[in-house]
């Protein structure tokens, strides 16, 4: 047999008639092939090899990592990948100590070392200095623990400014206020009595539709009447009484006489015209007295409030607008007589005067309240999970054994600014009592039970006589909430400018404010005197 192979090793040939000395050679050949083949593929296998363990070095090297220098090393890094397994983080220990030990930038802010006040500045020093990952980290967290410091006081002066701006009244207002005051005295079509006397007995009679409204702001007062009657589909069942104080009664007075909005009626009087308030001693007034007295105490002023160190910005700005006029307001508190003041009446809607009405609101008179007093929405649910989410605990201070021990942190709350009130039930209850119950309990705590206005109390005195109506009729937020889309505002019945952002302030959202101003008559000679603008 001979053996025959081609210089390119594809054909191997057999031949016969030689001995075994040429078997033996065949033999000895066919070895050597073997062997110059195992070591060419052999060689290719270890190219293969160098060539996959240069990229996984470079790209160690490239994330920061060591090289390996022994083959336990490069095991330890392969294997996992090898078997798809996720390799442990390269992240030194060090560094996660230090993130999560709260006194671990002391030793560096302590020492006066400049603190980086910006990320380009810190990795700046970083690149320059190069450090170990002690001393980065340390570096690093002193640095976001500056900047957020930093934040904290940026926020915390807005909040102080904003509740200097509205508490406040604009010089828009004090103007519109005086003119109007002056024309009562002066201009007797100033003085026409309202209602006109053959609409008196509208006031008394519980076919038309009645609307309250407790204000001491004209301007204000004058866009929820306007927005009231013009959304109307029948205006002239729409009776709206107008509550306000004395020393604003000349001037809301002249406002409705010069702006009629018939065929509606309205009727505008102070307290002290109302029988009921002028006879004996009066719940509200006691209240009002001891109110003053205790927020006069309250915090040591919105400065100390401010400088708090242990608040966060948001408990400061409650706290802050705790102190508001607007809650030491006998318009506030007037509410829970409405059944006293209107004896005659069974059922009417209340308003805030920063609310506007974008539709008919009759309705409201439609809707079965099913024995409850208080037809109101609910805060607790809703797509706005900053507006819709307030519960009892976010009012009522459930660190206190009094508040604890009688009420549910987790009860839902309602708004008020639009409720639906059945006042002949309401004679029937002991709301009113509880209501006062419960404010003077507050004062006698130094204000811990609650410190934010007169929903708190109402919450409590309403407890178990709500009926909750569609949110549909009153969408709140306006007054804090910029995110509150036009779109959304625009398809409610009734929009709620609620908080410190109110649309006659300069504070107001410019995107929001239209929906009120749109009730505003800028060439009004009062209006344009006073420089009213419409932005």
């Amino acid at each position: 047999m001979q053996l025959h192979i081609s210089p390119n090793l594809r054909n191997v040939t057999l031949f016969r008639g030689k001995g075994m000395k040429e078997i033996s050679k065949t033999k000895v050949g066919l070895r050597g092939l073997f062997s110059y083949s195992m070591m060419f593929y052999s060689f290719v296998f270890f190219l293969l090899l160098l060539r996959f363990m240069f990229v996984l070095t470079a790209l160690d090297t490239i994330d920061g990592q060591t090289n390996c220098a022994s083959i336990g090393c490069l095991a330890r890094r392969l294997g996992p990948r090898i078997l798809g397994r996720t390799p442990p983080s390269s992240v030194p220990e060090v560094i996660f100590q230090v993130l999560e030990d709260p006194n671990s930038f002391a030793d560096d802010t302590n020492a006066g070392v400049d603190i980086p006040q910006s990320l380009w500045k810190f990795v700046a020093e970083m690149k320059d200095s190069r450090p170990d990952a002690r001393t980065f980290s340390l570096r690093l967290k002193s640095m976001v623990n500056y900047l957020e410091q930093k934040a904290r006081t940026a926020r915390i002066q807005e909040v102080l400014y904003r509740h200097v701006a509205s508490s406040s009244i604009p010089k828009e207002l004090h103007c519109l206020a005086l003119r109007l005051t002056n024309e009562h005295a002066t201009n007797s079509a100033a003085r026409l009595q309202l209602p006109l006397p053959e609409q008196a007995p509208h006031l008394v009679d519980n076919s038309f539709f009645h609307f309250v409204l407790a204000s001491d702001n004209v301007l204000a007062a004058s866009v929820v009447a306007k927005s009231l009657v013009r959304n109307s589909l029948r205006p002239e069942k729409v009776v709206l009484h107008v509550i306000t104080d004395k020393k604003t009664y000349s001037a809301m007075h002249a406002w409705f006489s010069l702006h009629s909005l018939a065929p509606a009626v309205i009727e505008v009087k102070a307290l002290q015209h109302f029988d009921w308030f002028s006879k004996g001693k009066v719940p509200v007034l006691e209240v009002m007295e001891k109110d003053h007295k205790a927020r006069s105490r309250f915090g040591g002023g919105s400065q100390v409030i401010a400088k708090s160190d242990t608040e966060t910005p948001r408990v400061i700005a409650a706290k802050l607008q705790a102190m508001s006029p607007k809650y030491n307001s006998i318009m506030n508190h007037i509410r829970i007589h409405l059944p006293e003041l209107f004896p005659s009446l069974n059922k009417m809607v209340f308003l805030d005067d920063d609310i506007v009405i974008q539709t008919d609101l009759s309705p409201l008179w439609d809707v079965d309240m099913k024995g409850k007093i208080n037809g109101a929405v609910q805060t607790c649910r809703g797509k706005d999970e900053y507006v819709m989410s307030k519960r009892f605990k976010n009012y009522l201070n459930f660190s206190h054994p009094l508040i604890a021990d009688n009420f549910d942190p987790v009860e839902c709350a309602w708004a008020y600014g639009m409720n639906i009130f059945d006042l002949e039930s309401w004679r029937k209850t002991n709301i009113s009592a509880i209501y006062y119950h419960w404010l003077d309990q507050n004062l006698k705590s130094d204000l811990s039970l609650w410190q934010l206005g007169t929903l708190p109390p109402g919450l409590i005195a309403f407890q178990g006589h709500v009926h909750v109506i569609d949110p549909y009729w009153h969408m709140l937020g306006l007054g804090y909430q910029e995110n509150t889309s036009i779109s959304d505002a625009a398809n409610a019945a009734v929009i709620h400018f609620n908080g410190r952002a109110k649309p006659w302030l300069d504070t107001a959202f410019p995107h929001l404010r239209p929906l009120w101003a749109k009730y505003i008559d800028f060439s009004d000679e009062f209006i344009k005197g006073c420089q009213v603008r419409e932005n």
